[in-house]
């Protein structure tokens, strides 16, 4: 399946695709009037779309049937993580958390962050991208940038962690439960979080939570967690 993405799709509908799209379906795939695309508004539908008019800046479909998807209510997974001073690094996580299925995605700036400002845009356009390539219907929620003490002062969920080194070797993932919950990962820096917001994030009821002796990048931690939450998750489903 090819999978095309326009976020103000509806069902019985004869509507122009945008130039991104219409330009993938005429130039690259190479599609003619009359052939069938799918396409996702990433709010759970896909619909199948007849091409009545073919043109590398707007292609005029037709939209016929809907399929929803929907995702459970009981379960969300949110990474609020520190930008990586290579951006290539951050947009990576982007990519493969939202392969795996990830509901939204916070980035956070903390005392040692080395990167204080970030592209919104361009992460979207990278989540846009890895939804269609993996064939989800669902585009996670991608934020603002903000910083670390106003993020944990404000956002609140049922299971909540900070991970960091130093925390306590009990504390990994495996000692909870992470499926069917709604739950919010803190993942800091190359230099870590420091220690006023480790206190800072415990005082919100934030969990200390341990990866193991290894030590990872700020990606590969993140891209850690969302597989084993992911795979948790999976097994009760």
């Amino acid at each position: 399946m090819q999978l095309f993405y326009q976020n103000d799709i509806t069902a019985n509908a004869t509507i122009m695709l945008n130039e991104e799209e219409s330009r993938h379906c005429s130039q690259v795939l190479r599609l003619k009037q009359g052939d069938c695309i799918n396409i996702t508004n990433g709010n759970g539908s896909l619909f199948l779309a007849e091409l009545i008019e073919v043109h590398h800046k707007k292609c005029l479909i037709a939209v016929n049937n809907e399929t929803v998807y929907t995702n459970p209510k009981d379960f969300s997974l949110h990474m609020a993580v520190a930008p990586t001073k290579n951006m290539d690094r951050m947009e990576w996580f982007v990519e493969k958390a939202v392969e795996l299925g990830i509901n939204e995605i916070t980035p956070i700036i903390c005392t040692r962050s080395e990167r204080k400002e970030i592209k919104k845009e361009r992460l979207v356009k990278v989540a846009i991208s890895a939804m269609k390539q993996s064939l989800k219907f669902h585009l996670p929620q991608i934020n603002e940038a903000v910083v670390f003490n106003e993020f944990v002062s404000k956002t609140k969920v049922q299971n909540s962690f900070i991970c960091f080194g130093e925390a306590p070797e009990s504390n990994n993932l495996h000692q909870f439960n992470t499926a069917k919950q709604h739950n919010l990962f803190l993942i800091g820096p190359e230099g870590d979080f420091t220690p006023k917001e480790i206190i800072t994030a415990s005082e919100k009821n934030y969990k200390p939570l341990n990866l193991g002796k290894s030590r990872l990048r700020t990606e590969t931690a993140a891209i850690h967690i969302v597989s084993l939450v992911s795979f948790q998750q999976c097994k009760v489903i």
